[in-house]
């Protein structure tokens, strides 16, 4: 924008130039249908009346802002999710987050009872999917998402809310409730910031901010001093300030191989620098990548990172540190890396292809180990490499050569089967209760991905599939992608605990 039209049509110099016109496509909309409200336009129209028809509370009045905040925030966490965005504590995944809960916390103030907005999925879906055809294609994604999440933030919100009112009960219009008691709420009971300012607006209460932000860096200042004191080498402190300043990196390899991402961080020498020159050995950290980081016995990615026509970095390990700092381990061949620069990260496909199919392979061993020599058959570790896989696990003596050969064509015969490797996000209870199972020395947080593969008539698992793990690895498409599992050796590596090799 540069000029005021002004009628007859002279043109006034605005004092404040921009190219922000405002002009989306709500308000195009609008325009374009007669209506000077943009929640008044088709899609918002429909939007809201699936909302009204599934609550029983009408559009006017008291809670029309609830009805068109729901409406509003659904099809933005719908579109992020479609677009491989999930919610977590950090990132981008903690903006989804935030506008899914904002929702969420808007449908309980309509009274209803059970989650709302994964029902409100199709409704979108029919209005925007021939537009936006990965609406379609993630639609039971973003269901199950959408209502996984709804269900926990129910719990949190019912007793949240319930604490934020003994909190406040002898506050007033115009009082403000100490940062203390709300970084309280946030660190001990999981109750958002934002949503203990949302609660209190209605009533006229602020929350102070600068309370809240203190108590904040004195946990941080005391997590800083208990980890300077945990006798970790010098370079897991880098690592610590890095993760503090960068946040965790985006993993995007389930869907892609290739992706760009931008330079936050570079390491050389254990020390954090600005640049990279040709012939360095160093680390590059970006916002995100589809470089898988060694974890859960699956080796790390190798590939490249470059810009076109000025530098070639070969990743030659990723590693990951605190629960999602991915480190690019390599060398800069030619040009040069500074921060803030944009590159493009490819994946060693050929590698990344048979160190899944032997991860995938792991899955299907482990319950035809579970299947042959009896259910206390346990993972008690793994290795997964691109050439081979070793499979560790609790068995009291050695193998026999017809469990073995048993183990083998149980597998192989699941391979055969061609069926599709699925993957979900639940929570680790409702994981268990499909039949999965949990794997020694994993860690798993609020949300899990479930992988299951094979079908076996009569299997108690969740729609009788043969195998279902807690798994964060990367795995093939199809069972018969794995090729041929040929188990060739077994031994003890400790009291109990035998060696399976492929």
């Amino acid at each position: 924008m540069q000029y005021e039209q002004l009628a007859g049509g002279t043109r006034q110099a605005l004092p404040h130039p921009s190219i922000d016109t405002g002009m989306g496509l709500e308000r195009i909309a609008a325009v374009l249908q007669g209506t000077h409200d943009n929640y008044a336009i088709d899609l918002f129209k429909t939007l809201i009346a699936a909302s009204v028809d599934l609550t029983g509370v009408p559009a006017q009045g008291a809670h029309a802002p609830s009805h068109r905040i729901i409406a509003d925030h659904l099809r933005a966490s719908s579109f992020l999710i479609a677009d491989g965005v999930l919610p977590s504590n950090e990132g981008r995944g903690y903006v989804l987050r935030r506008i899914m809960r904002r929702a969420m916390r808007h449908a309980h103030l309509l009274g209803a009872q059970d989650p709302l907005l994964y029902r409100l999925v199709p409704t979108l879906t029919a209005e925007m999917g021939h537009a936006y055809h990965e609406l379609e294609r993630g639609q039971s994604l973003i269901e199950e998402t959408l209502k996984l999440e709804e269900t926990r933030f129910r719990e949190t919100l019912e007793r949240g809310l319930r604490l934020l009112d003994e909190a406040s009960e002898t506050l007033r219009s115009g009082d403000t409730l100490p940062g203390e008691v709300a970084f309280k709420l946030y660190d001990t009971y999981g109750f958002p910031y934002d949503l203990t300012e949302d609660a209190l607006k209605a009533k006229g209460i602020g929350v102070d901010a600068a309370g809240f932000n203190a108590a904040m860096e004195r946990q941080r200042a005391e997590a800083r001093k208990s980890w300077a004191g945990s006798g970790e080498a010098a370079t897991e402190g880098l690592w610590f300030e890095l993760k503090e300043a960068l946040g965790a990196t985006e993993f995007l390899g389930y869907e892609t191989e290739t992706a760009s991402g931008e330079i936050i961080g570079l390491v050389k020498d254990g020390k954090r620098v600005d640049a990279l020159h040709a012939g360095d050995c160093g680390i590059v950290i970006v916002n995100q990548t589809p470089f898988y980081a060694e974890s859960g016995g699956q080796v790390g990615d190798r590939g490249t990172l470059s810009i076109a026509g000025k530098a070639a970095f070969t990743v030659k390990d990723t590693q990951k540190k605190l629960h999602g700092l991915f480190l690019h381990d390599g060398v800069l061949e030619t040009g040069n890396l500074t921060l803030g620069e944009t590159v493009m990260l490819e994946v060693d496909h050929a590698r990344r292809g048979t160190t899944r199919a032997h991860h995938s392979a792991t899955h299907l061993l482990h319950e035809a180990l579970r299947e042959t020599l009896g259910t206390h058959v346990a993972q008690k570790g793994s290795l997964v490499e691109p050439g081979r896989l070793r499979f560790d696990f609790s068995h009291p003596k050695p193998m026999t050569q017809d469990e073995i050969r048993a183990v083998e064509n149980i597998t192989n015969a699941m391979i055969l089967q061609n069926a599709p490797v699925e993957t979900h996000l639940m929570t680790p209870d409702a994981a268990i209760e499909q039949g999965a199972l949990a794997l020694f020395g994993e860690k798993y947080g609020d949300e899990v991905r479930v992988v299951s593969m094979g079908v076996a008539p009569g299997s108690p698992k969740a729609g009788n599939a043969y195998s279902i793990e807690l798994c964060g690895g990367t795995h093939v498409r199809r069972t018969g992608d794995i090729g041929l599992l040929k188990i060739t050796g077994e031994s003890a590596v400790a009291a109990g605990v035998a060696v399976s090799r492929r």
